[in-house]
This record gives structure tokens, C-alpha cells and sequence, in this order.
């Protein structure tokens, strides 16, 4: 019987001479110039009520080359050129299929810059990487091994706002397969001054990661303000501002896989709640908490690393009221304000922590949700989660 290995990334920092970061710089801008010409002739198309697809603008492609404005498209490799157009058709297919808005041009100034070469764009031997249109490997520092006897399949260069440079390599990796199976099953239930608080009685600090660095971050910001626009003072203010920014980004993201692999190691089942973080964020007197906290990336890395290991990812409706019902006796309290932190149930008697018992409330619908299928709809964003939602009486059409 076959083995369906998971294709995984691996992502490392490199150091590439100046001739080879001049090529990459090149390769682009390049890409994003066939972007956003591709992206204006199916825009053109669409107004003209027609379809292009990839082959359309695959062949609008090499017509660019002939001409005398775009020759300089033939100075870097072909192969980040048409993975661009895939990754447009690919744009599209999400908007023509309501997953996704219109596609957008890519900015020069704000846009990630990027490029994906396919194996016939690059050479891995003896864990040297040498990619097209250069003679010599890139200075990749290898800060984990790669899977025995790996074949990348793509690699993709990239160069944050901080000027870092990192090559992402994709191929299968062996060691990624269902653990074995167990009974454990724990709800997480997401917060501001506790990052996580679960089922088991566990609570996670919050470390605030931007509020560490806030003040050396407004710094470099002033100093950012100051500088004249378009400047080469103002460049390195920039950058300045982008490292601060990456410093905070890279802890709390190491953070959140250390917290996401463990959940996903030692429970079979895990319940967290559908939060819209998109609109929450929208208050500005928690936007800035909420984002630093890191919401989102916590689920997406809970969800992958799940279908990775064979677990299961339940998602409970947001509108479930975890934190004002009761986990002993089922009663809801109709007020309880983001203040109270412990309360104590009127029907009952019974003391809770709030976050606590939320979580409980979250694991109980999530096995609910398993056992007799109450209220589940599948997640369009969570491959493999569903979602556990409240019960409504159907309504009778005319």
C-alpha cells in the first residue's frame, strides 16, 4: 500500500554575494512586473466579458520578451516568470470560486518580495543549491538537516522588509505521519492576559512580545518620521523599523509552534472557538493586544500540525456563550463584563475561573459535536476542523 508523504518547507537563512543579490533583486522586479501585466489583460478581458487563462498569458508572455521595452525579461530565468502566472491563475480560481476578492497589482514598495523556481530552475547537490542564470551555490546556513536523501521539488527565494534574505525548500519529509492514537482531549479557550487557559487547568502567559520592544519600536519610528521622503536616510530608517518588527514577529512565532506541537502531541482532540480575529481587530482599544497575542497563526498552526498527526481540530461556534455558562449545572448568566474574572453561578453555587471555565464549556460542546453530530458544518478555511455550532430550530419554507 502506498505511503502519502507530506510535503513540507524548510526555510533557511542565506547570505548571497553582491552579484547574486543584484540577480535576485532583478528576478523581482521582474516578477512582478509579468504580474501585474498579466493581471491587466485578464483585467482588460473581463471587462470585454472574455476568459484568459494561463496559456494566454503564457503566450502574452513570450510576446513581451520580443518587444524592445520588455526585453530586459529575458535577462533573468524564465521559470519565476511563469510561476507567477500559475500563482495568478491560481488568484483567480480563488475569486471565481467566491474564496477569495479580486486579484491585486503587486507594489513595488509594499509587496513581498519573492520568486518560485520549479526543478527545472535550480540544482541541489551534496546540499549545495545553485539556482539558474548563477555559477556559484547560495551561502544557505543549514540550521536543521534537511530528510535523508530529499528532492526539493520548489524553492523559493524571498527578502523581507528587515533585508534578510531566506530560501524556502519544499520536499517530502518521511517523519511526518499520524501519531498514535489517544484518548486525550483538551479545550483551549484564547486570551489577553492569559494567552491560552485550558481544559486541563493550564494557563500559558501572555508575553506580550510588542509591548517588550514598544518603546524601542516608537524610537525607531520618530526617527523614521523625521527622514526626507525618498532619501537614502529614510531607506535605512525603514529598515530599522522592519527589524524591530521582525524581532517581535519571529519570538512570537517560535513561541506559538513550541505551544501548537505540544497541544497537538498529546491530545487526540482539541476545541478551540471560531473567533472572527478580522473583525475583532476593528476595536481599537483591543486591536493592538489582539494582533500582538497572535490569534490567528495559533489556529492556522494548530490546524496543519493536526492533519499532520492524525488529530482532530473541532471549531466551536463563536457565539456560544463559554464564558457565561455555567459548567456544572448548564445555566447562563446574562451579563458577565471582560472585568470579571471569577464568578460564581447563582443557580448552583459554584466558583468559576472565567477563562477556565470557558474551556471546559468549549471541550464539552466539541465532544458533543463528536459524538452526536450537534449542529456540525464543515470549516471552508480549516481543512480537516468543523465546526461545533448552536442549535437552531429549522425554519419552515412557504
Amino acid at each position: 500500500m502506498a505511503v502519502n508523504r507530506v510535503k513540507r518547507a524548510f526555510k533557511y537563512r542565506f547570505y548571497p554575494s553582491d552579484v547574486q543579490a543584484a540577480e535576485l533583486l532583478r528576478t523581482f522586479g521582474c516578477v512582478r512586473k509579468v504580474y501585474n501585466l498579466a493581471l491587466a489583460a485578464r483585467s482588460e478581458a473581463w471587462a470585454r466579458q472574455e476568459r484568459v487563462n494561463y496559456n494566454a498569458t503564457s503566450a502574452m508572455l513570450t510576446a513581451w520578451k520580443k518587444t524592445e521595452e520588455l526585453a530586459f525579461l529575458n535577462e533573468v530565468s524564465s521559470v519565476p516568470l511563469q510561476q507567477t502566472l500559475r500563482h495568478l491563475q491560481s488568484a483567480f480560481a480563488h475569486f471565481f470560486a467566491k474564496r477569495a476578492k479580486y486579484p491585486r497589482f503587486k507594489s513595488r514598495k509594499t509587496s513581498r518580495r519573492s520568486a518560485e523556481y520549479t526543478t527545472s530552475g535550480f540544482r541541489f547537490r551534496d546540499g549545495r543549491l545553485t539556482l539558474a542564470k548563477m555559477a556559484e551555490p547560495l551561502d544557505i546556513v543549514w540550521s536543521r538537516p534537511l530528510p535523508e536523501g530529499a528532492k526539493p521539488s520548489t524553492v523559493t527565494v524571498s527578502q523581507d522588509p528587515a533585508g534578510r534574505w531566506f530560501v524556502s525548500i519544499l520536499c517530502e519529509d518521511p517523519l511526518v505521519k499520524p501519531l498514535p492514537a489517544t484518548d486525550a482531549a483538551i479545550g483551549i479557550d484564547v486570551g489577553l492576559d492569559r494567552l491560552l487557559t485550558l481544559s486541563t487547568g493550564e494557563k500559558v502567559a501572555n508575553p506580550r512580545h510588542e509591548r517588550r520592544d514598544r518603546a524601542r519600536l516608537a524610537r525607531a519610528q520618530r526617527e523614521l518620521s523625521r527622514k526626507a521622503r525618498g532619501s537614502a536616510n529614510r531607506a535605512k530608517a525603514r529598515r530599522r523599523v522592519a527589524t524591530v518588527h521582525a524581532r517581535i514577529a519571529d519570538r512570537r512565532r517560535d513561541l506559538l509552534h513550541q505551544l501548537t506541537t505540544r497541544l497537538v502531541r498529546e491530545n487526540q482532540t482539541l476545541v478551540i472557538e471560531d473567533l472572527t480575529v478580522t473583525n475583532m481587530v476593528k476595536n481599537r482599544t483591543l486591536a493592538r493586544a489582539i494582533s500582538d497575542a497572535g490569534w490567528r497563526e495559533f489556529r492556522c498552526l494548530l490546524e496543519y500540525k493536526a492533519a499532520w498527526y492524525g488529530r482532530e481540530v473541532i471549531a466551536v461556534d463563536r457565539f456560544f456563550p463559554s464564558s457565561k455558562l455555567c459548567s456544572g449545572c448548564g445555566s447562563v448568566r446574562e451579563r458577565l463584563p471582560l472585568s470579571v474574572r471569577t464568578w460564581t453561578c447563582g443557580n448552583c453555587g459554584t466558583a468559576h475561573d472565567r477563562d477556565v471555565n470557558a474551556a471546559n464549556n468549549l471541550l464539552a460542546a466539541g465532544l458533543a459535536a463528536t459524538v452526536c453530530g450537534a449542529g456540525v458544518r464543515p470549516q471552508r478555511s480549516s481543512p480537516g476542523g468543523q465546526s461545533a455550532m448552536k442549535q437552531k430550530t429549522p425554519r419552515r419554507e412557504p
